[in-house]
């Protein structure tokens, strides 16, 4: 199902830049006392998890975007925001993100699915009862949704994905045309130094043939778009053959028919990581799907507000609202459930 969105873009931010750009330049002076821990995977790796909240209620996992983290001022946004519900969130730190680099090659991508799901059964199986509900910004959205429509049997409430790339080799043309080149050039850049510092920790903690395999990408300074990235990077170090490749198994948009999970997806069209063409039909999303599309707003930005003294973070509202919404129809049809069973 197709939707209107509500929000409406803040005056003195009108543009789609100004919009994605405003979270970069600003200080939401987010302070959040949050408890890390290191899950180690079956693979000899880690993933760094980022947790707020002490009490039993229900459980929030939070995917960051490309080259962000659980640092991320839109992710600690929504941690506070979901505390103040008396809620509990987990940030999940994709590899290598969390400030310390991982210990492979294997990296994360926009497909990477089972670091989400290693998660989500972590999580069940400490705690089998607990309302659980996840959300994914940009790549963690694009994660998200391919996860969920993946076909596994998954125990959620609901979920939430903001600025989703539905069709990789689209975001990927996209991000070489006009200004949004700019956005692509820092990207590539932060990716490549990260890869090249991977490289040197892994051969400093003794991990030569994960070194190794980074080595054998051969020189890579003359990478300068997410083509270019992904098809010398991404594609070699995670099994695909080439750029196209991987965006073609990993886009999200060919699974979202086969989503079984509560979900909302928040998209502007004015994005500027996409094109319109890019986005799926309604045909294309599963009975339980609805896309909520803004004609304003660009990529992850979604600020309101009359003064830029007091901007209003739409999204920290809009998807604790729609969360709530989605647990309360959820306690009424156990209650439900419970009566016809008495």
């Amino acid at each position: 199902m197709f939707t209107k969105s509500a929000f409406k873009s803040a005056w003195w931010l009108p543009h789609a830049h100004l919009q994605t750009l405003w979270s970069s330049f600003s200080s939401r002076g987010i302070g959040l006392q949050r408890r890390r821990e290191r899950a180690q995977t079956a693979d000899g790796d880690f993933l760094d998890l980022d947790w707020y909240g002490t009490n039993n209620g229900p459980l929030v996992i939070l995917l960051h975007g490309l080259s962000g983290s659980s640092a991320s001022t839109y992710i600690l946004g929504l941690q506070d925001a979901i505390h103040k519900l008396g809620w509990r969130s987990v940030a999940l730190n994709f590899r290598g993100c969390s400030g310390t680099p991982n210990q492979t090659a294997r990296w994360y991508h926009s497909g990477e699915t089972e670091d989400i799901h290693f998660l989500y059964q972590l999580l069940r199986k400490r705690e089998p009862r607990t309302p659980l509900m996840a959300v994914g910004y940009s790549l963690g959205g694009n994660v998200l949704l391919k996860w969920l429509g993946e076909g596994m049997e998954l125990d959620l409430v609901g979920a939430v994905a903001v600025s989703v790339p539905f069709r990789l080799d689209n975001s990927a043309d996209r991000m070489g045309q006009g200004f949004s080149r700019i956005y692509q050039r820092q990207l590539v850049d932060e990716l490549l130094r990260a890869i090249e510092n991977k490289k040197t920790y892994l051969e400093e903690i003794g991990r030569y043939e994960e070194a190794e395999c980074i080595k054998e990408l051969g020189k890579l300074q003359d990478v300068r778009d997410f083509w270019q990235f992904d098809g010398r990077i991404t594609a070699p170090l995670h099994g695909f053959t080439s750029a196209q490749d991987y965006y073609d198994r990993s886009s999200s948009r060919v699974y979202l028919s086969n989503i079984r999970v509560a979900t909302l997806i928040i998209q502007a069209e004015d994005d500027p990581f996409m094109t319109r063409e890019g986005f799926p039909q309604e045909s294309e999303l599963s009975d339980c799907t609805t896309l909520e599309l803004s004609r304003e707003g660009g990529h992850v930005g979604f600020v309101g507000g009359n003064t830029p003294l007091r901007p209003q973070y739409w999204l920290d509202r809009r998807i604790p609202q729609w969360l709530e919404a989605q647990l309360d129809k959820q306690c009424k049809i156990n209650q439900s459930m419970s009566m016809e069973m008495a």
